[in-house]
């Protein structure tokens, strides 16, 4: 009877494991709360669950694993398997895809967006840069074109920008120091207390960021045409981590990106942008819209200089920037 009993145990303990075994759990970092901003990755957990009858689940911290700007820092060393980051954080260690950071593109919507972010991010050149941090791109984080919020007297013209400390990364940072401004990179959470404490008197920010971090609580302005340009901010996993998982767990989280997406798209353009306009209405901030030949002086002070820097910074870094510009800009002006 003992016997019997003893290799029941072990069955019983086998099947357990085998259990535990089929079940995979990934840690994703990502920063502040859930926003529009977010929205794709809380899609592509519903989804992974969803596929796998729960035996794949993506465990979501919005701030409990990794800073923002280190995120990339924590995939590299498999603190954990998912991450978001900007590029414009840390352009040194993902130099590759700045160049959807550029001002002035002129991307015309959050699908085409997707489509350059993709096409960019499926570049031999891109996936050898990002796997020096063992990282694979997944998917972007489409946004719309940034405006300012900022606080004090609104600017009349462009040229009173001058001397204005404003809060903007990578290529809109460029594009604001040609009329005069003074760029300050902070990630997003640094961004109210700077405001509050004066440190900086404008915020460049996606319409849902504004709401999501608060220059609209103090905010006094908004510029609704500048559009300098957009961030471009990543979801990657651990290449590792990836390789690793079985293929129906495999199949279950790249079979999703493409739902995750259009789910993104569709929570921005019909919740966030439908809110945007009241906000800014219920707390009387002014809206402040530029002449079309100040925009056209903007945009030509601003675009193919930084252009050309970028183009012969990276170049000497050993990337083919001309290829990679002429990738994004080539499929802008096919309508792609």
């Amino acid at each position: 009877m003992r016997k019997h009993l003893n290799r029941a145990a072990v069955a019983a303990l086998s099947m357990t494991f085998a259990t535990e075994a089929l079940a995979t759990e990934w840690n994703v970092s990502l920063w502040g709360k859930r926003r529009a901003f977010t929205e794709h990755v809380e899609k592509l957990a519903e989804l992974v669950s969803e596929k796998t009858g729960g035996e794949f689940t993506l465990n979501i911290s919005y701030g409990g694993l990794s800073k923002n700007k280190e995120n990339l820092d924590g995939i590299s060393i498999g603190a954990f398997e998912m991450a978001q980051f900007c590029a414009g954080y840390h352009r040194d260690k993902n130099p590759s895809i700045t160049v959807l950071e550029l001002p002035f593109l002129g991307v015309a919507s959050l699908e085409q967006e997707v489509e350059l972010s993709m096409a960019v991010y499926q570049h031999p050149a891109v996936v050898e840069d990002l796997a020096r941090w063992d990282a694979t791109l997944l998917m972007p984080s489409p946004l719309p074109q940034y405006n300012l919020v900022g606080v004090g007297e609104a600017p009349a013209t462009l040229a009173d920008f001058e001397g204005l400390t404003v809060r903007a990364t990578g290529g809109i940072g460029k594009a604001m120091e040609t009329v005069g401004a003074v760029p300050t990179s902070m990630s997003a959470s640094e961004v109210r207390q700077a405001m509050d404490s004066g440190i900086v008197k404008a915020v460049s920010f996606a319409p849902h960021a504004h709401m999501s971090f608060g220059t609209i609580e103090n905010g006094t302005w908004w510029t609704t045409n500048l559009n300098p340009g957009t961030v471009n901010c990543p979801v990657v996993v651990n290449t590792t981590a990836l390789e690793d998982l079985s293929d129906t767990h495999r199949d279950a989280l790249l079979s999703s990106v493409d739902e995750a997406l259009d789910h993104y798209v569709s929570h921005y353009q019909n919740k966030t942008m439908e809110a945007w306009g009241p906000e800014l209405d219920k707390r009387g901030i002014a809206r402040v819209t530029f002449t079309d030949a100040e925009i056209t002086a903007f945009k030509e002070a601003a675009a193919a200089p930084a252009a050309a820097s970028w183009i012969e910074h990276n170049t000497k870094r050993g990337l083919p920037a001309q290829e990679l510009y002429d990738l994004v800009t080539g499929m802008i002006a096919n309508g792609s």
